[in-house]
């Protein structure tokens, strides 16, 4: 197995099939150590990659590393990362809503912002059939957050 800093460095090449095994890998190790949360401030650039698929791969390994944020490095993006929710590519925003139940988990403080962002998410810049989508998106997130 490749270490943490060539998967980490494979998330943003071009090839995405290749790219995609290097979130998996890293999203399984995030979930057994905190050994990937050490990545958090590069998982924190992507956030403003120009791609899309990068800037998925960033908001899923951060939710993946919110149980190990010591530092509360998500605290100081949580603005950064909550704009995810409107991003310009529905399916980025779509995979950033699903995710925001598990920081709320992990970070209760921060309950309150996401729950107000879900709440005034303004859904017209998509297509009508992705806003239903997004839509139930939302509401899927914000029972799983209350009901935590």
């Amino acid at each position: 197995m490749p270490n943490i800093q060539d998967l980490v460095n494979g998330l943003v090449i071009s090839d995405d099939k290749e790219a995609y095994n290097c979130l998996k890998r890293l999203e399984i190790e995030s979930g057994c150590s905190p050994v990937v949360y050490s990545y958090f401030d590069t998982f924190a650039e992507m956030l403003d990659s120009k791609n899309s698929y990068i800037r998925t791969r960033a908001i899923l390994l951060i939710a993946a590393n919110a149980k190990w944020d010591i530092d509360n490095k998500i605290d100081e993006i949580i603005g950064r990362y909550l704009k995810c929710i409107t991003d310009e590519k529905p399916i980025t925003a779509r995979q950033c809503i699903k995710v925001l139940p598990i920081i709320a988990k992990y970070k209760p403080d921060l309950k309150n912002d996401i729950e107000n962002a879900l709440r005034n998410i303004n859904l017209l810049k998509y297509k009508e059939n992705m806003q239903a989508l997004i839509t139930k998106d939302i509401q899927r997130a914000l029972v799983d957050i209350v009901t935590q």
